[in-house]
C-alpha cells in the first residue's frame, strides 16, 4: 500500500479528486452550507484525514481547531462572503479545509460550484461561462479523478456534471458517477439501469446514495441514524437490493479511497519519469552556470547576443502573426503592415499624378545605361525598380 504520508502529499499536489457538485456531495453535506440556488461560490479544497479525534482546521485560520461543525459551516460562509461579497458573487480563489474524523477515510477532494444558468444578485451576466471555466480549470488535469454528482430525480442525459466530465474525459476513464436523491424519485421509477452502468457507461461505474434532507438537518437528525436508514433503503428496495453492498455513503468512501489509490499506482511511474527528466534538464542547466561570472565581458556579450537573437525571433513572430499571444482589441504587427499595402497604398496610388511620357523616357534611358556597350536583351528588374522609386519619391 502507498504510505499515508506519501499518499497525502501526492493527493494534495497531483491527484486531487475533483467533485463536480451539481447537488451536494454525500460525503460533505454534513458540514457544508446548504440552500437554494448557488451555494458553493468558491472552490473548497478539502482534505479528509482518518483520526481518533474529530475536528476541523482552516488554512486561513491557523491554530484554531473547530470541534463544532455548525461553526465550520458558518466559517465557510463567512470566508466565502469575505472574497465574493454577500450578494451571490463567485471567485476561483479556493478555501482550504482539513477534516479529522474517525468516520472518514484519507481523501483529498475539491468541491466546485454547480452550473447556474441565470445570474442573480451581483453575479455577472456570463456567470454560467465563468463557472464552467472554473470547473474546467480543475477537471482537465489528467492526474485527477472526477466525481460527477447527479440527482436521480433529473434526466441523466441533461446532467451538467456528466456533460462537463465527458468533454475532458470522453472514454470515462477518470470519471466516477454518483447518483443522489434516489428516495425522491417518482413512484414506479428507479435508477437501476444507471447504477448497473448500462445507460451511460463509465469505466469506474456509479454509486447511489441517500442523503439527509434539509428537514433532517434542521432537526439535527443523527448521522449514524441517517446512514442506517440509507442502508435499510437499499436493502428493502426491489430495484436495488441485489446491489445494496455496492451502494451507500460508506461504500462510496471506501470506493473513492481504493480508486484513488489505484489511480496513483497507475499514474506514478510516468509522473516519476517526467519529474526525473525535468530534474536532469535543470541539473544540466545549473552545470552550465557553474563558472558563471556576471562581470566577465564574454558573459555580457553572450547575454546581449542571446537577447538580440530572442528579440529578432519575437519580432519575426509578431510580423508573421505566429506569436503565442493574439491581440483582440486592435490590429498590430504584420497585420498593420498588411492593411497599409492592401488598403491604404492602392488608394494613394490612384490619387497620384505623373507624366507617363516622361516616365517611359526615363525608364528607356535607364535600360540603355545599365547595359552600357552591350546590346539590350532582357530588361533587368533594376530598371523597373528605378522607375518605381521615381514614382514613390513623387
Amino acid at each position: 500500500k502507498v504510505p499515508y504520508q506519501m499518499q497525502e502529499l501526492l493527493l494534495f499536489y497531483f491527484f486531487l479528486l475533483i467533485l463536480v457538485n451539481y447537488s451536494i456531495s454525500p460525503l460533505l453535506h454534513y458540514f457544508l452550507p446548504r440552500g437554494s440556488g448557488i451555494v458553493t461560490r468558491r472552490p473548497l479544497v478539502l482534505q479528509l484525514v482518518n483520526s481518533i479525534t474529530e475536528y476541523a482546521e482552516f488554512l486561513h485560520f491557523k491554530g484554531r481547531k473547530f470541534t463544532n461543525f455548525d461553526e465550520v459551516r458558518q466559517e465557510i460562509e463567512v470566508e466565502t462572503d469575505r472574497v465574493t461579497g454577500i450578494n451571490k458573487g463567485i471567485s476561483s480563489i479556493p478555501i482550504n479545509l482539513r477534516i479529522y474524523s474517525p468516520s472518514v477515510l484519507n481523501l483529498t477532494l475539491i468541491d466546485l460550484p454547480g452550473i447556474t444558468k441565470v445570474p442573480v444578485g451581483d453575479q455577472p451576466t456570463d456567470i454560467e461561462y465563468q463557472i464552467r471555466d472554473m470547473i474546467l480549470q480543475f477537471i482537465t488535469r489528467e492526474n485527477c479523478l472526477i466525481l460527477a454528482v447527479t440527482p436521480a430525480n433529473t434526466d441523466l442525459a441533461n446532467s451538467d456534471a456528466l456533460k462537463l466530465a465527458k468533454e475532458v474525459d470522453p472514454p470515462g476513464m477518470r470519471t466516477i458517477g454518483v447518483i443522489t436523491k434516489l428516495d425522491l424519485m417518482d413512484d414506479g421509477t428507479d435508477a437501476k439501469n444507471v447504477l448497473e452502468n448500462k445507460l451511460l457507461p463509465l469505466r469506474r461505474g456509479y454509486v447511489g446514495v441517500v442523503n439527509r434532507s434539509q428537514k433532517d438537518i434542521d432537526s439535527r437528525k443523527d448521522i449514524k441514524m441517517a446512514l442506517s436508514e440509507e442502508r435499510k433503503f437499499f436493502l428493502s428496495h426491489p430495484a436495488y437490493r441485489h446491489m445494496a453492498d455496492r451502494m451507500g455513503t460508506r461504500h462510496l468512501q471506501k470506493e473513492l479511497n481504493q480508486q484513488l489509490t489505484n489511480h496513483i499506482r497507475e499514474m506514478l511511474p510516468p509522473l516519476r519519469s517526467k519529474l526525473q527528466s525535468e530534474m536532469l534538464a535543470l541539473e544540466k542547466e545549473v552545470e552550465e552556470y557553474k563558472d558563471y561570472r556576471p562581470d566577465d565581458p564574454a558573459t555580457k556579450s553572450k547575454a546581449l547576443l542571446l537577447m538580440v537573437k530572442q528579440f529578432s525571433v519575437d519580432f519575426d513572430k509578431r510580423i508573421e502573426g505566429s506569436g503565442d499571444q493574439v491581440e483582440t482589441l486592435e490590429l498590430s504587427g504584420g497585420a498593420r503592415i498588411n492593411r497599409v499595402f492592401h488598403e491604404r497604398f492602392p488608394f494613394e496610388l490612384v490619387k497620384m499624378e505623373f507624366d507617363e511620357k516622361e516616365l517611359r523616357r526615363e525608364i528607356s534611358f535607364a535600360i540603355k545605361n545599365i547595359h552600357g556597350i552591350r546590346q539590350v536583351g532582357f530588361v533587368r528588374k533594376f530598371c523597373l525598380f528605378n522607375g518605381g522609386n521615381l514614382c514613390f519619391n513623387q
